[in-house]
C-alpha cells in the first residue's frame, strides 16, 4: 500500500468556501494555517475570545443547517486578511475580516443570501490564540479516503464530489475503508507524523452539493444503509512537523518509534 497525498484544502471560514493549497506545514498539536480562522454567528453562539471553548457548529452559519451557504464563493488573502466573495443576485464583497468594519460587512453581504434562516445578528467572529472552529474540539486535521468515495459513488450509482466532505487532506491509492480501523496508529504524511485519532462521523453538510448548494443526497443515510455506519474520513494530530505537498507518500508506519 502506497498512499499518495492528492490535495490539501483549507477553509479560512467556517462553512464557506475550501480552498486549494499547493503546500502546507504541519505543526505539532495545530490545523493548517487559517483553516477555520473564522465563523459567522447565526444569533449569539456564547463564544468567549477570553476563554475560547468548543462551540457546537449549529450556532454557526454552516451547511448542515443552511445549504445556501454553498452558494457564496469566498477566497481569503492570509497576507492582508482580506476576503472576497461572490453570490447569485448579491454584489461582489471585499474586506479585511481582522477589522470590525470588514467583519460587519461581511454579515451584511451575507444576510440577504441566508435571509429564510437567520435566527439573530450575523456577527464574525475571530479564532484566538491557536483555537479553530472545528466541529470536534479535537479534530486538528481531517483526511478523506478518495477510495472510500468512489465506493460510496458506486454504490450509489451516482457521482459524489469528494468536496461535500469538507477534509483537509485527500489520499488517493489505500483501499476503501481500511482508514476506519487505524485508531491510534501512526501516520506518515510526507516528513511529518501524525497519530489517528478517530474516524469522522459525518453529519447533514454531506447532503449538501457543494457547487449548487442543492441537499440531493442524504450521505448519512446512504452510509448507514450502505456499510452500517456513518464514518467517512479520519481527524489526525500531527506528532511531527513537516512541509507537505501534492504527491508526498502517506500511509501507515506503526514500526516506527512514535515521536
Amino acid at each position: 500500500m502506497t498512499g499518495r497525498l492528492a490535495a490539501i484544502y483549507r477553509h479560512p471560514v467556517k462553512g464557506f468556501t475550501p480552498e486549494p493549497l499547493t503546500a502546507a506545514d504541519l505543526v505539532v498539536g495545530e490545523g493548517l494555517a487559517f483553516d477555520r480562522l473564522y465563523a459567522v454567528e447565526n444569533g449569539p453562539s456564547g463564544f468567549d475570545p477570553a476563554a475560547p471553548a468548543h462551540v457546537p457548529k449549529q450556532k454557526f452559519t454552516v451547511l448542515a443547517s443552511i445549504p445556501q451557504v454553498a452558494l457564496a464563493r469566498t477566497a481569503y488573502d492570509g497576507s492582508t486578511a482580506t476576503l472576497s466573495a461572490r453570490a447569485p443576485g448579491r454584489p461582489d464583497f471585499n474586506g479585511r475580516l481582522d477589522q470590525d468594519d470588514g467583519r460587519r460587512a461581511f454579515a451584511d453581504w451575507l444576510e440577504p443570501l441566508i435571509a429564510a434562516d437567520v435566527r439573530g445578528p450575523l456577527r464574525v467572529i475571530e479564532a484566538p490564540g491557536d483555537h479553530r472552529f472545528m466541529d470536534h474540539p479535537l479534530g486538528d486535521i481531517s483526511i478523506i479516503n478518495l477510495a472510500s468515495v468512489r465506493d460510496i459513488e458506486a454504490r450509489l450509482g451516482r457521482s459524489v464530489d469528494p468536496l461535500r466532505f469538507r477534509a483537509n487532506l485527500y489520499v488517493d491509492h489505500w483501499p476503501a475503508w481500511a482508514e476506519l480501523d487505524w485508531a491510534g496508529r501512526t501516520l506518515a504524511l510526507g516528513p511529518a507524523r501524525a497519530e489517528v485519532f478517530k474516524p469522522i462521523v459525518r453529519c447533514a453538510a454531506t447532503h449538501v452539493d457543494p457547487t449548487t448548494g442543492m441537499r440531493d443526497i442524504e450521505m448519512t443515510k446512504a452510509l448507514f444503509d450502505l456499510h452500517g455506519h456513518m464514518h467517512c474520513g479520519l481527524y489526525v494530530h500531527v506528532r511531527r512537523p513537516g512541509r507537505i505537498t501534492p504527491g508526498d507518500a502517506c500511509d501507515p508506519v506503526d514500526t516506527e518509534t512514535r515521536p
